[in-house]
Parts: structure tokens; sequence; C-alpha cells
């Protein structure tokens, strides 16, 4: 964490580190997601040989030395014994996975999951005030809307799942000292699907860089921030769920995001109001 955005000193901003980010984030993986059990040899076969290929390809052209071919080896071998390839993949790979997946799919935009999302966060109901800390540090935000169809037929109890990082750059179940559902809810829109989140606003931050991803981005001479951005899953009954990311406007780094996920369609344009901002945002789903 850069210290220009640090706001505290807690346990959580002096000892959270990438391999027990990893770690987490790893365990939350092979917990919640479902391997493709059922993809046939010969799509698994097709896929691996243009993926090995292709690095056959790279060691060619650019003459790759065995010295170069040791120091992936070695890094390679890091990032399976700090756990981060759910953050390498989540970062560096899944952006393109989103693209093709979303391509045929009217509504609105949707971008990466990330590593840090948790199922079955709280229910708050239609008007919800997320989890914090007493002394929760950031600007308030009240984040509201509706969710519809692309016909315009509101989407009543329409789910929205909201998550996002606290003004340290840290999220709940992912670093020390914070409580298990820090700001993260589920939220259920009302009749006519509308919604009203009161949250705090998020800061940018930087990937966790203490190890293997981060020796990636400091020999390659890469920075590793991250924009302030609000994190959502939107479903209803007979429609596409939409995984996405919100950003801020004038954030630094919406131009050169180290996980290349943010779209100008996903910017937000929030309100000043006494004692903090407010923003409208309205989500549209393409039916199932």
């Amino acid at each position: 964490m850069s210290i220009d955005h640090a706001h505290s000193t807690d346990s959580a901003t002096e000892v959270a580190t990438a391999a027990a980010s990893g770690a987490n984030a790893t365990e939350r993986f092979t917990s919640d997601k479902q391997a493709a059990a059922n993809t046939p040899p010969e799509r698994v076969s097709l896929l691996a040989r243009q993926v090995i290929s292709a690095v056959h390809d790279t060691i060619r052209e650019h003459k790759v030395t065995y010295d170069e071919y040791n120091a992936l080896k070695a890094w390679l071998i890091n990032v399976g014994q700090t756990g981060e390839w759910p953050l390498f993949l989540d970062v560096w790979v899944e952006h393109v996975v989103e693209e093709v997946a979303g391509e045929t799919r009217e509504g609105s935009k949707g971008t990466i999951e990330g590593p840090y999302y948790v199922p079955n966060a709280p229910e708050l109901g239609s008007a919800a005030i997320l989890p914090t800390r007493d002394g929760e540090q950031g600007t308030p935000l009240l984040f509201q809307g509706q969710v519809t169809g692309i016909d315009g037929t509101p989407l009543p109890h329409a789910v929205i799942e909201i998550w996002h990082a606290d003004s340290d750059g840290f999220y709940s179940q992912f670093a020390p000292g914070i409580p298990e559902w820090n700001l993260r809810g589920t939220v259920t829109a009302d009749d006519l699907g509308q919604f009203w989140i009161h949250t705090m606003k998020p800061a940018p931050y930087q990937i966790p860089t203490d190890g293997a991803c981060g020796n990636l981005i400091s020999a390659a001479g890469w920075h590793p921030w991250r924009p302030a951005h609000l994190h959502l899953k939107v479903a209803a009954d007979g429609y596409q769920q939409v995984t996405t990311q919100l950003y801020f406007p004038g954030d630094a780094h919406n131009d050169d995001d180290v996980a290349n996920a943010v779209k100008p369609e996903l910017i937000l344009d929030p309100k000043d109001v006494d004692g903090g901002q407010e923003v409208t945002y309205d989500f549209v789903l393409d039916k199932a």
C-alpha cells in the first residue's frame, strides 16, 4: 500500500501481505468455483496446444535464453507457493475472458469479478446500509438506481451483490483486522426494481506487491494501481447475470488500470451532497 493512500495504521494496514491475500483467494476459489469437468477432451486439447504453441512462438521470436527460462520457471513456482494464481489470472487474463463471454449480451456492460468476491453476503433489503466499523474512514456515498430489462421493464426483487475495498485499499476476509462482512452486502430491489445503498466511497489501491505478482510488476517496470471502484453482481430470474465494476471520474488510473477492467460506460457521475456524495446508476439486463 502506498503511504500516500494509507489513512490509518491499524493491523490490516501493517500486516496484510500478498501471501495471506493469495492464500485466502485460493481457498475461496476452491470452495466457491466449480471446475468445468464436462469440457470435451478435444476442446482441452485445442486450447492447451494453442497456449503452449504461443509460448513456443514467443521463445523462438525473442530468442529466450536458459537464464530467462529459469527465471520464468522460478517465478511460476513462486506464484504457486504464495497462492497468487487467482490474483495473477484475475488481473492479467480475466478481462479478455469477460470480453468474450459478454460480446453477445445486450444491456449493461460487465467487467471482471476479481479475486475478492465472497458469496452469501448479508441480506440488507432494498434500502441498505453496508456493514462498517465504528469510525469507518472515507466519504459517505449513496449509490442508488433501478434494475430493468432491455425493453425498460422494471425487474422487481432483482438481487444486487456489492463489495468493495475500504479507504486503505483492503477487502474484508482478505486482510486481517477487518470484520467479516465489512463493506459487503446483498441487496434485493423493491417492487419497481429500485435500490438505495449507503456505503463509504472506496480509494484507489495497489494490488499486493510483496509477492510473486509484485516481483513481475517490478521486473517489467509496470505500476500496480487499480482505480477506486465498486464491485457488483446483478441478477434477476429469467435474465443474464451481470458482473461489473463501477469507477469514479478523475481517477489517475482509469486510463491505465493494471487489470485492464475499466470501460467508459462504467464511469459514474457522482454529485456532491452535504457530508458526502450520491450517484445514480441503472442496470439493464438481457434475457437469458
